[in-house]
């Protein structure tokens, strides 16, 4: 049996299992809250879910996810807002963005305040977890469909 914090190796390097990751949502649809919590539930610790920024600002100043999964409209204070305001603060959680945006000014402004991940709300089911798993490895994910309009390098030296 392994302990939470122990990583086993295939024959490549890449981990076999992987410690929970304990996550922060903020999604202002009730419904898609609760679809992402149950996308998330078999694989990450999902230590709360709130339905706007300034929630998501407040929950993690007092949870400190390793992860916040934020939707980019949200009320009282948006998604890219509430990302800038976490950094400000110096919270080191990932951020993952689940929005319906496609536009590259969207997608720039994310990474801009932060964010590891862009996963289109469609692709939820397919890509939340792999971004989830990028994010946490300090690598970028964008759900594939924006590739053609949006192509993500990796950082230098990651060659």
């Amino acid at each position: 049996m392994l302990r939470e914090k122990e990583v086993v190796y295939n024959s490549v390097n890449m981990p076999l299992c992987r410690p929970r990751v304990r996550v922060l949502i903020a999604e202002d649809y009730q419904a898609m809250r609760e679809r992402v919590v149950s996308v998330l539930a078999n694989e990450c610790d999902v230590i709360g879910a709130v339905a706007d920024g300034q929630s998501l600002v407040e929950a993690a100043c007092t949870l400190h996810p390793d992860l916040v999964v934020v939707d980019v409209s949200m009320p009282i204070m948006g998604g890219i807002a509430a990302a800038n305001k976490l950094r400000e603060l110096g919270s080191t959680a990932r951020i993952v963005f689940l929005t319906v945006h496609e536009d590259p000014d969207c997608i720039r402004a994310c990474l801009a305040a932060g964010g590891l991940g862009y996963v289109i709300k469609s692709r939820l089911a397919g890509d939340l977890l792999t971004a989830i798993d990028n994010a946490m490895a300090g690598r970028p994910f964008l759900s594939p469909c924006l590739a053609p309009c949006y192509p993500i390098s990796e950082p230098a030296g990651n060659s």
